[in-house]
């Protein structure tokens, strides 16, 4: 029996051994279906008290289900381990770390650099290695083969190696890990078979076979960046609109109406995230390598980095309506969350308005159900409940963050003064001094 024939057939009895690099918002989601779908998981990362809580059967992201973590580790399919020599013990390991941008706005790949290193160690043959991780074209054949083959192993014959990036949308009631198709690509017709296999018994949604991992890598930061350049439209379109005195969100609704040819998004005070405002510059990078200069990419970050310096600009002209200015004018902050109903305040927008409210000399409270602090500048910053009292007191509320938790009936009888930036009072009767973006 071949190793590709063994390797099929432990996947398909369940028998494999599957390990998860990375424990993050897509790791350990994914740890746990596996486990789930009856294999044994074992996750790896290097933060200790992270691999502690799963051992406690203590979830920390939102998107996993308390007690679907806690049975999985009872029933001994699930555990996590900082030891990278249990690498040893897996049949397949997926690579699911961190891919952010450097301070000169480049790539850093030095986590799943790290993570093939760690795995090449102690990988062994008939062995799946399929990277999640968002990145640019190129990386799975120019990090991940090199490492292994370093250690002796043959890609498509001693050792499958492919890409199948993650798909996360934190706090989506509809589409989680489960029921989201999944796009594989490996770097052999042997590589894609072992791995498309593996995630059709894991996963509910389809499994998408494409002809190599950089299409795959391709496809996920193209999803990114399509959403990146719509929002940036809707964006510059309400710069417009605030000027023009048009509502930007009635002429949105009204466009939706249309049954083809438009696709709704909607503006904001910017982007958040870990994938959209960093993903689609991953490409950017990479285009300059076959002398391409991405304009419409980088025309459309511009757009979107500008607008929390827009939501301060015109917070302040707001203020000024009223004869106030932004300095010592007391601002309520509704939402340091980068999207509404999740604790997730990474690349948050909210971050460089406050920022830029604090330097301006502003009284501010942030105000957030889901985040009881954060990390501002290097420094913790504690938010507060939402309160009658907060909302009569402020000369200005700044509504960032659209969660389902805020009585939007009391912001509107209590505010008086809003700045709604995400339309999130639209079926509330407003107050006489009412704005939105």
């Amino acid at each position: 029996m071949s190793l590709v024939e063994r390797l099929l057939n432990k996947i398909e009895s369940k028998e494999a051994v599957i390990g998860v690099v990375g424990l993050g918002y897509v790791g350990l989601p994914l740890a746990v279906e596996k486990a789930k779908a009856g294999f044994k998981v074992i996750g790896f990362d290097v933060q200790e008290s992270r691999v502690q809580q799963v051992n406690d059967g203590i979830n920390y992201i939102g998107d996993v289900v308390n007690e679907d973590l806690n049975e999985m580790v009872s029933n001994g399919l699930l555990q996590a381990t900082t030891d990278y020599s249990k690498i040893k013990e897996v049949d397949a390991v997926a690579i699911c770390v961190p891919t952010p941008l450097d301070i000169y706005q480049q790539p850093d790949t030095s986590y799943v650099q790290s993570s093939a290193n760690d795995i090449a160690k102690y990988a062994h043959e008939g062995m799946l290695v399929v990277l999640e991780s968002t990145t640019y074209p190129g990386t799975t054949e120019e990090i991940v083969r090199p490492a292994l083959e370093k250690s002796g192993l043959v890609c498509g014959e001693s050792v499958f190696i492919g890409y199948s990036p993650e798909r996360v949308d934190p706090g989506n009631k509809q589409f989680k890990t489960k029921n989201t198709p999944k796009v594989v690509g490996g770097i052999t017709e042997n590589c894609t078979k072992v791995a498309a296999a593996l995630y059709r018994n894991v996963l509910e949604g389809d499994v998408h076979e494409v002809s190599s991992p950089a299409v795959a890598e391709m496809e996920k930061i193209f999803e990114n960046t399509f959403r990146h350049i719509n929002i940036a439209l809707a964006n510059e379109m309400a710069i417009l609109c605030e000027r023009m005195g048009i509502d930007v969100w009635e002429v949105i609704d009204a466009a939706k109406t249309k049954p083809y040819g438009f696709m709704a998004f909607y503006p904001g005070p910017g982007l958040g995230g870990h994938c959209i405002p960093i993903d689609p510059f991953y490409l950017t990078w990479k285009a300059r390598e076959f002398n391409y200069h991405t304009k419409l990419i980088e025309l459309a970050g511009e757009i979107n980095n500008s607008m929390p310096e827009f939501v301060v600009d015109r917070s302040m002209r707001i203020l000024n309506e009223d004869g106030k200015s932004l300095r010592g004018a007391k601002v309520a902050v509704l939402g340091v969350a980068y999207k509404k109903d999740i604790n997730d305040y990474r690349e948050s927008p909210v971050l460089p308005i406050l920022t830029e409210l604090y330097d301006a000399g502003a009284d501010v409270q942030v105000i957030d159900p889901y985040v009881p602090h954060f990390k501002l500048n290097g420094e913790v910053v504690e938010t507060v409940t939402l309160s009658e009292e907060i909302l009569e007191n402020s000369d200005l509320v700044l509504l960032t963050t659209d969660h389902s938790d805020f009585d939007y009936n009391m912001i509107a009888q209590k505010s008086p003064v809003i700045f709604d930036t995400r339309n999130a009072m639209k079926d509330v009767e407003k107050p006489n001094k009412y704005r939105k973006l």
